[in-house]
């Protein structure tokens, strides 16, 4: 049984992710954290806490699961806290800084739509769960699946409602930047979810001056055209406000993407390239390190190198980044996408203390405009998704003979020129075709060539 993606367990709710299975999730991870901790506290005397920390984003689909989970762990011993609405970041936080939250659990789908939901398991550090234990709990649950469900423990755990903690994290936002916001304009769009609380509140207390879109929490709505992964609204909002500077978030407020007072997109890319030419200035990066992942630009990567820089690329995915962060002991890292890192200041990735570091930056240096003007310029780089419903398909899809001899050809193609990336999503029914070329004329060429031939084989198949 394979149930974790890239980043947790997701997918259609009522489908794939419904209310019994999240109840089995939440007892088979229940009983596993439970076996790690005893072993963890007999080695290395970690914390003695007993409990773990429940938060959700917006989408209607959070109560009835984050109430299964809650059942499931409670099942299994421990001791719940919900924190409610709330980013996926304070969960990290709490998690991490708790002496009595020993886990977390974030349910939501971060940027998929309405209809989709997930559960994102944390550890007493703050980070997502390793690899090893993921498949401790896939295993454990599939056995349980196929017997008697009886339970014959009596060591419940209990539940509390325990929103209030929440301003534990806001006050961590707010004191991890050094200046106010005074004099700035900013719009924030909040995408009907887990930005919704507290992002408002903490650029207002630092004085900037803020619009905000689509800020109610709103289930049924959630990140449909809005949010990180729809800039229009934004990018409309910055030039009719005569903002600085606009930040859109995803769904549970993980990651970030900016856009200037011209309209331009600021995404991870500039994002870690801003905030690194910064920290490298202040001697505050370890190696000039900066770790990324293979989606990141070319133009951004022979940027960053100019300045005596080295990048460092990983599979996509936070985790991934995260786990070659601590590694090597890199400070700051993050994805295109806007899931950014830096571990001066928090323990996982962090759409709004993002947003306020720029925002800072922004304030202290030049406006964001200007300082996109200094940055780079991007390689052309296109990405294009086919839906591919069939997950082995999916999976597989290295097995495609033809697939894998037209990437060949492309590469060759290319040479030095430009890069290419193919891979199944590990979040959403999708196979990913990435791009990146010298000119925009060559991109389109061998992105619409190796589309054509997914579709080809994996849809019409």
């Amino acid at each position: 049984m394979k149930l974790f993606g890239t980043d947790g367990i997701r997918g259609h709710v009522g489908s794939f992710l419904t209310a019994p299975l999240a109840l089995e999730v939440g007892i088979s991870a229940g009983k596993i954290l439970k076996e790690r901790v005893e072993l963890d506290r007999a080695i290395n005397q970690t914390k003695s806490a007993n409990v773990i920390a429940i938060g959700q984003d917006s989408r209607t689909s959070g109560d009835m699961l984050s109430s299964a989970i809650s059942a499931g762990l409670t099942a299994a011993g421990w001791d719940v806290w919900h924190i409610g609405l709330c980013p996926t970041p304070a969960v990290a936080y709490l998690t991490a800084n708790s002496p009595e939250i020993f886990g977390g659990v974030m349910i939501s789908a971060s940027h998929n739509p309405p209809e989709d939901n997930g559960i994102k398991f944390f550890g007493d550090n703050g980070a997502k769960l390793c690899g090893e234990t993921q498949q401790a709990i896939e295993k454990l649950l599939e056995s349980r699946l196929h017997a008697d469900l009886v339970n014959s423990s009596t060591d419940w755990g209990k539940y509390h409602e325990k929103s209030h903690l929440i301003s534990d994290y806001q006050e961590s936002l707010q004191s991890s930047i050094a200046t106010d916001l005074s004099g700035l304009k900013v719009v924030l769009d909040l995408a009907y979810g887990s930005a919704t609380r507290v992002s408002l509140e903490v650029f207002r207390n630092l004085g900037a001056e803020v619009v905000c879109l689509h800020q109610e929490p709103d289930g049924d709505r959630i990140n449909v055209n809005c949010g990180s992964t729809h800039l229009e609204p934004l990018r409309a909002a910055v030039k009719e406000h005569g903002a600085d500077m606009g930040f859109a978030f995803d769904g549970d407020a993980d990651r970030v993407l900016a856009v200037d007072s011209n309209g331009r997109v600021v995404d991870g890319d500039y994002i870690l390239y801003l905030w690194g030419q910064e920290l490298l200035e202040n001697n505050q990066l370890p190696n000039s390190a900066i770790v990324t992942t293979v989606m990141a630009n070319l133009g951004f990567e022979r940027a960053w190198q100019k300045l005596g820089g080295n990048l460092v690329r990983t599979d996509v995915g936070d985790q991934y980044v995260h786990a070659e962060m601590v590694r090597s002991g890199a400070m700051l890292g993050g994805e295109q996408s806007g899931h950014v890192l830096c571990r001066h200041y928090a323990v996982s990735g962090d759409g709004l203390l993002a947003a306020l570091h720029l925002a800072a930056l922004a304030k202290q240096k030049a406006p964001l405009a200007e300082l996109m003007d200094q940055s780079f310029h991007p390689y052309p780089q296109l990405l294009k998704n086919v839906r591919v419903e069939d997950r082995e398909l999916r999976r597989n899809w290295q097995t495609c003979d033809a697939l894998v001899q037209a990437i060949t050809l492309a590469e060759q193609d290319l040479g030095d020129r430009g890069r290419i990336l193919v891979r199944a999503s590990g979040t959403e029914p999708l196979m990913r075709v990435m791009v990146e070329a010298e000119t925009l004329d060559l991109a389109q060429h061998w992105t619409n060539s190796l589309t054509g031939l997914i579709e080809k084989q994996f849809v019409k198949a």
